[in-house]
Order: C-alpha cells, then structure tokens, then sequence
C-alpha cells in the first residue's frame, strides 16, 4: 500500500462518538472514588484492607480505572478479580481492542493480588511483568475479568499469574509479574 493515498472510506469511524468524550462504561461505578490513598493511610492497614476497601469503595480506585472504566471487584488473600467491559474508546487502528487494555487488568489483578498477601506498612510495585495475547477483544466480548493469584510471596519479591477471561470463560491473554516488595 506504500504511496497510496487513504479514501475516507479507508478510515474505520468509532460506533459511538459519545464514547469518545464522556465515561458512559456499562460498569457500575456507584459508590467509587477516584484518586490515591496516602502513604499514611496505606500504613494503618494491611494490603487485604486496602485492596477490600478498593472493591467495597472505601478506598478510591486509581484514576487510570476511572479512563479505562475497569473495576476491583473481589478480592481474598492472594486472590484478587479486576474487570471491563470493552468499547469503542478502547480500540486500536486495527478494529480490536489494543492490547494495553489487557496489559493494565492484568498488571493490576497480579499486582494487588500481591498487595493482599502484605502486612502493615508494607507495599508493593511491579518490577516487571510478561503478558501474552491469545484471542482477539472487541467491544462484542462483552464483561471481561481478570484474575491474579500469587504464586510465590518472600520478604523482598512476590510473583504472580493472571488470567484474562470473556463472559464464556474463554482465555483472552495470560501473564505473569514479579513485585518488590518495600516498607512505606
């Protein structure tokens, strides 16, 4: 295609232009905040308190969940579930959702999958983590979830997997990460 000039009709318009402008996810956000939790607060509680009080709203979800319109929404000591319903907003050129989607609810469900298992003054950030794509995503998946286990938690580094699923259980994309481990 290299020197061919582009028609209008060569250019894939987005469904819906609303979603372009304003945060009208299909994802019940009733309840939540959004924003950070200080150092100090974050040293009152254990990382299962803080990541319980991001799924029950007592905490505020980061504001990249607010742009991404995802949710934390279980969350059990070494356990915890993020999910999304893609739409048009989250589209690359190609048609399919971009896979920094995937990448972020699975940084996020491994990460604080780690967080859960951490005590009192402790937290946790990623080091660095691998994802693998496996079937396409598009705004007709419909509800998405991810969900991170820890695989391993020692007093420096905790590993985890995650695992990105559609309505029908169907695996969408897989990772690992690998989290220091620090005071605050």
């Amino acid at each position: 295609m290299a020197g061919r000039a582009l028609r209008n009709d060569d250019v894939r318009k987005p469904r819906d232009k609303r979603a372009l402008v304003d945060h009208d996810f299909d994802m019940d956000f009733a309840g939540k905040t959004f924003g950070t939790v200080s150092a100090e607060r974050q040293k009152e509680m254990s990382g299962l308190d803080f990541v319980q009080g991001l799924v029950d709203g007592s905490l505020p979800l980061n504001t990249i969940a607010e742009t991404l319109g995802y949710d934390v929404t279980e969350a059990v000591s070494g356990r915890v579930v993020v999910t999304a319903t893609p739409r048009d907003i989250h589209l690359n050129p190609a048609g399919t959702v971009h896979g920094g989607l995937a990448a972020t609810l699975l940084d996020s469900c491994m990460g604080l999958a780690v967080q859960s298992t951490l005590e009192k003054g402790i937290s946790q950030t990623t080091l660095e983590f691998k994802i693998s794509l496996v079937r396409p995503i598009t705004p007709e998946t419909g509800e998405i979830r991810a969900e991170g286990v820890v695989l391993s938690r020692g007093r420096r580094v905790g590993t985890a997997e995650g695992r990105l699923t559609d309505g029908k259980g169907r695996l969408l994309a897989h990772g690992t990460t690998t989290c220091l481990i620090f005071e605050i």
